[in-house]
C-alpha cells in the first residue's frame, strides 16, 4: 500500500492559472492502493494505475471540494445527492462517512469503474455500496425522472450536462485552462445558467431565474 505521493496542496494551479507538471509513481498493476487525508478522516482509496477512461488518481478538487462541504455542511443537509464524474468515489464515499449522506455516485459507463467504486466502498466499510448510474456524458441520462436536489463535482471535464435542478455544485484544481473556463462560463450564460462563485473555486450553477 502507498502513501499518497503528493500532497494535495502541490497540485494546486498557480495563481497565473498555471498547473506543474507531477510525476507520480507508476505501476505495472492494474491497481494501487494509496492512503489519502480527508477532514477528520483517513480513507484508503484503490486508483486504476492506468485505465483509459478514468483519471486514475485523485485530483486536488476532490480535497479543497471536501474541505469547503464541511465548512458549509448546510448545503448538504436534507440533500439527495449525485455526484457526477465520481472516479474512486472517494469522495462520496468521505461525505457518506461523513454526514450520513444520501449519495449517489456516476461515472462513465465501464464496469471496471464501478466495480472500483464498489471496492473502495467495502474497504472504507461501506456495505451495503453506494448506489451508482452508469453513464457516458453525451448520451441519454438513464434515469428520467431524477430526484436528485444538488448534484456536485470535481475536476471533471467542461461538457458535463449540468443538470437543471436545482443547484449544481463544481470545484476544480488542475485539469483546465483558462480558455476552457471562459468557453464553458459562456456556454453557461448562453444556457440560460447563472454561475456563482461560493469561493475557493467552487461554483454553483442554477438555472438564471433560481438562486444558489
Amino acid at each position: 500500500m502507498d502513501i499518497a505521493l503528493f500532497s494535495p496542496a502541490s497540485l494546486f494551479a498557480d495563481p497565473d492559472g498555471d498547473s506543474n507538471d507531477e510525476e507520480t509513481k507508476e505501476s505495472h498493476q492494474n491497481f494501487v492502493e494509496r492512503k489519502h487525508q480527508f477532514p477528520g478522516m483517513e480513507l484508503i482509496i484503490r486508483e486504476f494505475s492506468f485505465h483509459q477512461l478514468n483519471a486514475n488518481l485523485l485530483w486536488p478538487g476532490t480535497f479543497a471540494f471536501a474541505e469547503w462541504l464541511v465548512q458549509n455542511r448546510s448545503w448538504m443537509a436534507g440533500r439527495r445527492v449525485i455526484e457526477l464524474g465520481s472516479g474512486t468515489g472517494a469522495l462520496a464515499i468521505f461525505l457518506h462517512k461523513s454526514f450520513n449522506l444520501d449519495i449517489t455516485t456516476s461515472d462513465y459507463d465501464d464496469p471496471d469503474i464501478e466495480d472500483n467504486i464498489a471496492h473502495n466502498c467495502r474497504f472504507n466499510g461501506i456495505i451495503p455500496v453506494l448506489p451508482h448510474i452508469k453513464h457516458s456524458w453525451g448520451e441519454i441520462f438513464p434515469i428520467t425522472n431524477p430526484d436528485w436536489n444538488l448534484v456536485i463535482a470535481s475536476d471533471i471535464l467542461l461538457y458535463a450536462c449540468l443538470l437543471p435542478r436545482p443547484a449544481f455544485l463544481m470545484s476544480w484544481r488542475r485539469r483546465i485552462r483558462k480558455e476552457d473556463e471562459s468557453l464553458f462560463f459562456n456556454g453557461c450564460d448562453e444556457a440560460g445558467l447563472e454561475v456563482q462563485h461560493l469561493g475557493t473555486r467552487v461554483y454553483c450553477i442554477v438555472p438564471r431565474e433560481v438562486n444558489c
